[in-house]
């Protein structure tokens, strides 16, 4: 019924597609060119005009006013001419007067002056309840070191103590992680950095012992060492320094103080030892009399050296503070051999030649001005600072600063007549003498719990720094403001006043 077949293909043309393409056409269209003018005006004259009114006479009378008096233009020039060379006179003395150099009003309070710029510590130090016993910033000013130990109960124990540093300038510094940690068999007491080459620092121990060590060498950091012998120190040593040779292109010594009365110069020898190469000795009988002051006791007895200070202006000169309360004047340009119950290998002389008004107690700090040759501060156990001239017995100015003890006393290195102390009340106080001779210009609470400050240091690159370390084990790094940083130039005219005083 159904079957497959196959038929052929059938195309259909599209009628609409062929009618639309057909009906497809453009056209284009453009207006006319439309005319335009531009055109501009301006006045071509102005006028100001302004009015005034004026009281006549007959104004002032209707007004019952007295009339205006006459103004005698001849007697005005007159006073002006008689007056006009006093005048120019003071004139020229206001704008030659540096009286308001530098001056400028503080609106700030008091306590944001100085900020704390860093809090340093060394953990494992203060898990031993160890002080900050010593500071010292090395050559370039970038790098703090501190020493710890026990300032007021140090002991001949093998307790270790530590001298650790840090770099300020290091990108990311960890407050509580130092740079370098040396381990220490004793107490160390003092530090100080060689002051040319950056990564030396000589240390003093309890044991009366001298160190050097090498803070780039962070596997063996020790280079020199006095050891034990008849010439080291019997006692706790309290100031290490670095002391200028006299003959040019030497290198420079190693000075160490310490209360078996012994002032000791070392220099570096081989084997990384220290050797004595010149030293002094207090002793009691060759400390010059006085009758204004207390008696010394007699006999060969080593007077103990708590403090020491040279001058900037004299290198054979310093000054020294005593275990008994003395300040003394003494020189290394002595030739008087001293008398000791008690010698060594090498002779010691006698350096005393002044004595001082003393302090009631040990006198822990003596600093020299860097600005004046005959000023210098000392403070003391009795919780006073004297200023003392070189030149007379008595201080210029007592000031009692603390009901406890002066732990130490600084000048700054830019300003004349700024400096610092150290309180045993926790306190950081700076001074600036040409503001008030009496009461400190600010007082910084360093520790909550009035844990005494025991050490101080300006930075001598960065003035703006002042470093100060603590019975907690901890080192503040302040910053001070440009009032304690930036002087006038008549500072220096009124540091000669205060030491130009004189009295009975």
């Amino acid at each position: 019924m159904f079957g497959d077949s196959a038929v052929g293909g059938a195309d259909v043309e599209s009628v609409w597609r062929k009618g639309w393409g057909a009906r497809c056409e453009e056209k284009s269209t453009q207006t006319g060119v439309i005319s335009t003018t531009e055109a501009g005006t301006q006045s071509c004259c102005f006028q100001d005009a302004g009015v005034q009114t004026d009281v006549g006479k007959e104004s002032l009378q209707a007004a019952g006013l007295p009339p205006a008096p006459p103004v005698d233009y001849a007697g005005l020039l007159s006073f002006l001419q008689n007056v006009e060379e006093v005048v120019i006179r003071e004139l020229n003395k206001n704008w030659r007067s540096h009286a308001f150099d530098g001056f400028e009003v503080n609106w700030l309070d008091q306590n944001e002056t100085v900020s704390c710029l860093h809090s340093l510590t060394y953990p494992e130090a203060q898990e031993q309840k160890l002080q900050v016993t010593s500071l010292s910033w090395n050559a370039t000013g970038a790098v703090v070191a501190c020493s710890y130990g026990r300032v007021e109960d140090g002991d001949w124990s093998t307790e270790k103590s530590y001298v650790c540093t840090w770099n300020l300038d290091r990108r990311g510094l960890n407050p509580s992680r130092p740079d370098l940690v040396v381990e220490i068999p004793s107490s160390v007491m003092c530090l100080a950095f060689h002051p040319q080459q950056p990564s030396l620092v000589a240390g003093g121990l309890f044991s009366g012992e001298v160190l050097v060590w090498d803070t780039s060498r962070l596997e063996d950091p020790l280079v020199w060492r006095t050891g034990m012998t008849d010439d080291t120190h019997t006692d706790p040593v309290y100031q290490v320094g670095w002391l200028q040779p006299t003959k040019h292109g030497h290198p420079f010594h190693v000075l160490s103080v310490s209360t078996d009365g012994k002032i000791l110069v070392w220099q570096e020898e081989r084997d990384g030892l220290l050797k004595i190469t010149d030293g002094f000795a207090l002793v009691s009988q060759q400390i010059p009399r006085s009758t204004k002051l207390k008696k010394h006791s007699r006999g060969d007895m080593a007077v103990g050296v708590t403090s020491l200070s040279f001058s900037h202006f004299e290198p054979s000169v310093f000054v020294t503070g005593t275990e008994g309360g003395s300040v003394l004047k003494c020189s290394t340009a002595v030739e008087t051999v001293a008398v000791l119950q008690r010698g060594g290998s090498f002779p010691l002389k006698a350096p005393a030649q002044f004595v001082f008004s003393p302090h009631g107690g040990p006198v822990y700090s003596v600093s020299c001005s860097p600005f004046h040759r005959n000023l210098f501060l000392s403070g003391g156990t009795d919780g006073h600072i004297h200023l003392h001239s070189m030149l007379q017995a008595q201080p210029l100015l007592s000031l009692q600063l603390s009901k406890k003890y002066i732990f130490s006393v600084r000048w700054s290195p830019v300003r004349p007549l700024v400096f610092a102390a150290a309180t045993g009340e926790g306190e950081v106080q700076l001074f600036d003498f040409g503001k008030s001779a009496q009461k400190p210009s600010i007082s910084i609470q360093q520790t909550a719990d009035h844990t005494p400050v025991y050490c101080l240091e300006f930075n001598g690159k960065q003035a703006q720094l002042l470093a100060a370390g603590d019975g907690s084990g901890t080192v503040k790094i302040w910053q001070l403001s440009s009032d304690f940083t930036e002087g006038g130039p008549r500072e220096l005219n009124h540091l000669d006043q205060l030491a130009n005083e004189i009295t009975d």
